[in-house]
């Protein structure tokens, strides 16, 4: 791994709120049963039958959702405040992830003790055991551009406006205006984090942890050189916090 991924890949600690985590471990069930996700803030409960979740081709992180579409149509979409719901459709459509438990009080405000979620090294999830302030209830990186459901089906990893993992965003970083990028690193060693779609509007002004949801939030582009290597959000650009 090159320094400048390692910038990158350090500038996603930034957006990992203070709390401890947690997993909702639901998994499959049978074969074209239709199932009833309770969301929070007194939501309907979100319906989607098995049948409807083998036809996922993709899955888009936006600033505030996750997006599961087949080709062109919206199967369902996930609000990130609602950890239940997200987690829960992950497992159903990727299989098991690998969830990895940390140690409660050993990270601090930048690595929350709880458990993250990963299916297939390619999505990772970190379930929030209450909201963060800025209303989400998880926190999602895409590693990736494409991971495999679990009957094998190939499913596209993508941001907004299929900005994917791999892609060159050269152009849309030099477009972009300051304030909704920043770079990591020297001239001969730069990283960049870009925001593609901003959400989760900042409400704490004046109390005591301004400063640590400081910047535009939403959903980022982290690159390696000009090279994406990760997508995630929550994640805020010209964020104040330090770790």
């Amino acid at each position: 791994m090159t320094p400048r991924t390692l910038l990158a890949l350090g500038a996603a600690v930034l957006a990992f709120s203070a709390g401890a985590l947690a997993f909702d471990g639901t998994t499959g069930i049978g074969t074209d049963a239709a199932v009833a996700a309770e969301t929070s803030h007194d939501a309907a409960p979100v319906h989607v039958s098995n049948a409807k979740l083998r036809r996922v081709d993709s899955i888009e992180l936006d600033a505030e959702s996750l997006v599961l579409r087949n080709g062109g149509k919206t199967v369902v979409e996930s609000s990130m405040r609602d950890s239940r719901l997200t987690v829960s459709l992950l497992d159903r459509l990727l299989g098991t992830p690998t969830r990895t438990q940390t140690a409660e009080g050993v990270g601090g405000a930048c690595f929350p003790a709880g458990t993250t979620s990963t299916w297939g090294g390619a999505i990772r999830v970190a379930a929030l055991t209450t909201e963060a302030r800025a209303g989400n209830a998880v926190e999602i990186r895409v590693l990736r551009d494409q991971v495999r459901s679990r009957l094998g089906a190939r499913i596209e990893l993508t941001g907004p406006d299929g900005v994917q993992v791999g892609d060159d965003i050269a152009d849309e970083i030099a477009d972009a205006p300051r304030s909704e990028r920043v770079s990591y690193g020297s001239d001969d060693s730069r990283a960049w984090q870009l925001l593609l779609r901003e959400g989760w509007a900042d409400d704490t002004s004046g109390d005591d942890h301004s400063a640590d949801s400081a910047g535009t939030n939403g959903v980022s582009a982290l690159t390696d050189e000009t090279t994406v290597t990760v997508l995630g959000s929550p994640m805020p650009v010209h964020a104040q916090r330090s770790c």
